[in-house]
């Protein structure tokens, strides 16, 4: 079939279409990271859209449980309007909402965790305007064993520390050693760049002695924060999670549809591969020739993550929850999965000079991190009435001095040893490079 042509326009040289044409790239670039499609789609049904299904589905349902369960109960009647909210919440998240980079196992998975994302941001928007006594009822409601849970403050923590012997060492390998063994293992994964892992660990370990005074779980014996935990637990981990990169760097990515796949055995793996990352790139955070701008945002990662540790522990500190808390465990995993995506999308609009716009999942996730500050900061009043000017003063300057000073570290090590490889060796060039722009652009092949 002949191809139709359009007769010649005047608009074809206008400046309106000079310009849209000329940020097409980087309309691409955002697309890519905000709502990546999904490329060799083997198996239809779990990719076009279901929208009139889904929506008769989950009216059905709701009618259902609203019509047949027991509403004597208040408190039961509250709970079931908070799930119902919930779960219509994430219908329209699978609906309208960005997956952002990635597509594993499913774009719908990230869409449901970026829903969840916003509407943890809009309840900590929601507590901002309540004071201590309404958030803390509010705490019970969800669980009354709270009622008898306080924060210990005589309790002493770093004592005698001479008393150096293999017998007190092994007895602080607990279930918070493996944790931070596995959440470092977990963070070089995201971040995947040794400088900067080891300027946040560094880093870490002066945040808690100058926040000592107002935590007292900060305060640590020397050997217990230089040996256990810096080099032994945080080392490990970041060793281990860049191992991990680099054997997934190393391996040859080809999919085969299931439907290629003529065993049982094979069919099985298959699914259970759609768990893993479709590809691997390098990263390359700091290029021999990057600019002081991308060095600035990238000690600035390095200085929010700082803020997404220390709320960590003042959210359980001011609001009185033990560390084995279901709520605190919960937020861990939590932000621990939605940092992925928001780390990747940082990292694009760090390194690619196309990118013009910070992804959605990003904005959302900073949004949470200065809500949860505010948090602590509005009802933590009587614990910051404590706070040693001069302690936070010195926090302040060592933060902004050593994270320049590792970054900058960084930068000559790249410099030095990269300094033969040109600029467009990154690997965030070439995949740039390799962007089906018609596909971005067009989104037909997003699925839902």
């Amino acid at each position: 079939m002949k191809k139709r042509t359009s007769p010649p326009s005047t608009l074809e040289n206008s400046p309106a279409l000079t310009s849209r044409s000329s940020n097409m790239p980087t309309i691409n670039e955002f697309k890519y990271i905000n709502e990546r499609p999904v490329d060799d789609i083997s198996l239809d049904f779990f990719y076009k859209p279901h929208t009139i299904t889904l929506l008769a589905v989950s009216i059905i349902a709701v009618m259902y449980f609203a019509f047949v369960r027991d509403q004597s109960d208040t408190q039961e009647n509250i709970w079931a309007g908070m799930v119902c909210v919930t779960f219509f919440f994430m219908i329209v998240s699978v609906l309208a909402f960005p997956n952002g980079p990635f597509t594993r196992p499913h774009p719908v998975v990230w869409r449901m965790l970026f829903g969840l994302s916003v509407l943890y941001l809009l309840f900590l928007v929601f507590l901002m305007f309540q004071n201590y006594k309404s958030i803390m009822g509010i705490f019970y409601w969800f669980d009354p064993t709270l009622r008898n849970f306080k924060i210990d403050m005589d309790k002493e923590y770093g004592a005698n520390c001479s008393d150096l012997s293999f017998e007190r060492i092994w007895s602080h390998v607990d279930v918070f050693a493996w944790g931070h063994f596995l959440g470092w293992a977990f963070k070089a994964v995201l971040i995947r760049h040794m400088g900067i892992l080891w300027a946040i660990s560094v880093m870490w370990e002066i945040t808690e002695i100058s926040f000592a005074h107002l935590l007292p779980n900060f305060a640590e014996c020397w050997w217990d924060a230089l040996i256990l935990d810096v080099l032994v637990c945080n080392g490990l981990g970041i060793w281990c999670g860049l191992k991990i990169c680099k054997l997934l760097e190393m391996r040859e990515y080809r999919w085969a549809s299931i439907r290629d796949i003529t065993s049982t055995k094979g069919k099985l793996k298959r699914v259970v591969l759609q768990f893993t990352p479709e590809s691997w790139a390098p990263v390359r955070w700091l290029d021999p020739k990057c600019t002081y701008m991308r060095f600035f945002a990238v000690c600035q990662l390095v200085l929010l993550w700082q803020l997404t540790e220390l709320n960590t522990f003042f959210l359980k500190h001011i609001f009185e929850m033990p560390p084995s808390h279901p709520v605190v465990i919960g937020r861990l995993i939590f932000v621990g999965l939605f940092t992925a995506p928001s780390v990747r999308q940082y990292y694009i609009y760090v390194t690619d000079t196309r990118c013009k716009r910070l992804g959605t999942q990003c904005w959302v996730y900073i949004a949470i991190l200065v809500s949860e500050a505010i948090l602590c900061i509005k009802n933590g009043q009587e614990l910051f009435e404590r706070t040693q000017v001069k302690n936070i003063v010195f926090w302040l300057f060592v933060q902004a001095a050593v994270s320049v000073l590792f970054i900058f570290g960084c930068m000559l090590w790249h410099k030095c040893v990269d300094g033969d490889e040109s600029q467009e060796a990154s690997p965030v060039k070439q995949l740039s490079r390799e962007f089906k722009d018609s596909a971005i652009v067009s989104g037909d092949s997003k699925g839902t």
